[in-house]
């Protein structure tokens, strides 16, 4: 399901469970994994990486439908995770070998840069044509890592973006063919590794006060 290897001073952390959704044993899985990463002394960075043509398809909403009781603390969990990247102390890159919706994109969205491949796959939160809301966690990590005008379309729409349209709109930072989306995430993701981590962490968590606090807090409004 999970897979975390390292390439130098680079942690690449590869999500292999189908269209790796965010079951609460995936959920368990990616934090066993930080936690090896965030114990790391030195120089360091993350790139996380699905397989086959997804990245991530996010919540789990076969799981869902059979536990509906435990609603608010699995999206408690799902936020946890992108408070959790987005307050990592290492620089992170996202290559998205494939489809990233709605949970999965912002997953994408939590960590610094993103490289996404050009030839299959698209980013897009659906939630709209799910008859689905966002969190206010959820929202504010889209708002603040999105221009107002891209964060208006894609969630008020569900549009589907392609790589080319998702660089055009400040989604992602770099696309890349199939073949050489990850070692172009893992090319940059070692360039930033020398960054001091603490610092990083303190940067992003001043930058994103607010949002992380969103995310932290209740799921509902």
């Amino acid at each position: 399901m999970i897979d975390l290897q390292r390439d130098g001073d680079v942690f690449v952390l590869r999500f292999d469970d189908d269209e790796n959704r965010f079951s609460p044993g995936f959920l368990d899985a990616v934090g066993d994994a930080l936690d090896t990463v965030e114990k790391n002394d030195g120089p360091g960075a993350l790139v996380t990486v699905g397989t086959g043509k997804f990245y991530s398809n996010g919540l789990d909403l076969a799981w869902l439908s059979d536990n509906q009781d435990r609603f608010e603390d699995y999206l408690k969990s799902v936020n946890a995770l992108y408070a959790r990247v987005l307050s990592l102390p290492l620089p992170t890159v996202a290559a998205v070998n494939g489809h990233a919706f709605a949970g999965g994109g912002m997953l994408m969205l939590a960590h610094d840069f993103a490289v996404m491949r050009t030839d299959r796959g698209y980013f897009c939160l659906p939630e709209v044509d799910l008859g689905m809301s966002f969190t206010p966690g959820m929202s504010a990590l889209i708002q603040s890592r999105l221009t107002p005008g891209t964060a208006h379309e894609a969630m008020v729409s569900g549009r589907r973006y392609t790589a080319e349209q998702a660089q055009a709109a400040g989604i992602v930072q770099r696309t890349a063919a199939e073949a050489d989306v990850l070692p172009a995430a893992v090319e940059l993701a070692a360039s930033l590794a020398p960054k001091n981590g603490t610092t990083v962490a303190k940067i992003r968590t001043d930058m994103y006060r607010g949002t992380l606090e969103a995310l932290r807090g209740p799921v509902f409004f």
